[in-house]
Parts: C-alpha cells; sequence; structure tokens
C-alpha cells in the first residue's frame, strides 16, 4: 500500500465510524512499511489491512476494511489471507469489531480482552502542575521501557514516531525539578 493508499485507509475507517488517531498511520507504516496491504479489483482500491510485524514475533492487524458496495466478493477474504501469509509464525493481536468475532474465531483468534469505548471531546487545559514536563524526545526511552512492560514486543519506533510534540500532548514527571515538600521519605 502506497502512503497515499493508507490515506485512502484512514478515510474509509472513519466513514465506518472508527476513529484511528491523528496521525496514528503514519507511525504504524513507520514501523513496518511492508505491513499494510491493499486489494484491487479492475485498477481500483477495493480492500484494505495493516498486518504490522515488531520484533519478537509479535504483529497486529487492523483496518481491514472493504468498500461496502464490494463487500461479498471475496475481495475481503483474499486479502485477509494475505495478511495472514505475511504474519505466518507471529503471534497476531487485533483489535476486532464485535460483530465480526465468531469470523475472528474461525481464523484461530481467542479473545484475549475486552474493550469498552467512549467517545468525545475533552475540554481541558494542560496540567499546571510544576512537578510535570511535557514530554518530549528526551523522555521517549523513559515511556519505551515502561510500555515494554506491558505491550507484546519492543516498539521503539513506533513511540519514537507517536511521541512527537508535534503531533501529540502528553506529560511525564519532571525528575529534575523536586520539590523538597512534595517529595519525602516515610
Amino acid at each position: 500500500m502506497s502512503r497515499t493508499d493508507l490515506d485512502l485507509a484512514v478515510e474509509w475507517a472513519a466513514a465506518e465510524g472508527w476513529n484511528p488517531g491523528l496521525a496514528d498511520a503514519g507511525c504504524f507504516h513507520a514501523t513496518d512499511p511492508e505491513g499494510f496491504l491493499m486489494a484491487f479489483g479492475a485498477g481500483e482500491p477495493v480492500a484494505s489491512i495493516s498486518v504490522v510485524r515488531y520484533a519478537g514475533g509479535f504483529a497486529f492487524l487492523g483496518f481491514y476494511i472493504v468498500r461496502p458496495e464490494l463487500r461479498g466478493r471475496g475481495y475481503g477474504l483474499r486479502l485477509w489471507r494475505a495478511g495472514m501469509a505475511r504474519l505466518d509464525g507471529s503471534t497476531v493481536g487485533l483489535d476486532g469489531v464485535v460483530g465480526q468475532q465468531a469470523n475472528y474465531a474461525r481464523s484461530g483468534f481467542t479473545l484475549a480482552h475486552r474493550n469498552i469505548r467512549y467517545g468525545g471531546v475533552a475540554r481541558l487545559d494542560a496540567p499546571s502542575d510544576r512537578r510535570l514536563t511535557n514530554m518530549g524526545p528526551d523522555l521517549v526511552p523513559a515511556v519505551a521501557a515502561y510500555d515494554r512492560r506491558f505491550f507484546a514486543a519492543p516498539r521503539g519506533s513506533f513511540l519514537q514516531c507517536w511521541l512527537r510534540p508535534e503531533q501529540r500532548m502528553g506529560v511525564g514527571p519532571d525528575r529534575d525539578r523536586r520539590d523538597p515538600g512534595l517529595w519525602r521519605r516515610p
């Protein structure tokens, strides 16, 4: 899938009511540029899937979309099989659509966690606590180390992209600014 095709897949996802994060696709693409597949029919894009591989034998599947007017013609199934072949030998995670869980089970997936999703627009000011600092490139190694405790594979390159200050706003503890009144031993 080209970057232009990926942007189209992001549009398809939004039309499905999915909410891919701002600039997330670019970070996943940077992690595994070969991990995005597009099916074509009569020279036109008809289906998409992302099959991003991480180090250590873990992969994540997403963006599995067939244009609504072309569903039921086999494009999606052929693309699914191509994506799964690319991930052969990997442990594969996916964030599934509830209505497709039976299909995932037929493909060998088992439910690992239940998702509850909420939506809305956050309207709040950035924290003003002086013990916090804005997330910047200097904090990425610490975030990657923390993330490694919970994610199935190292993903430093993804986090390096995903945590860029021009794309996200994040805060963390400022280890250089210790307030004696707030940092005390019991």
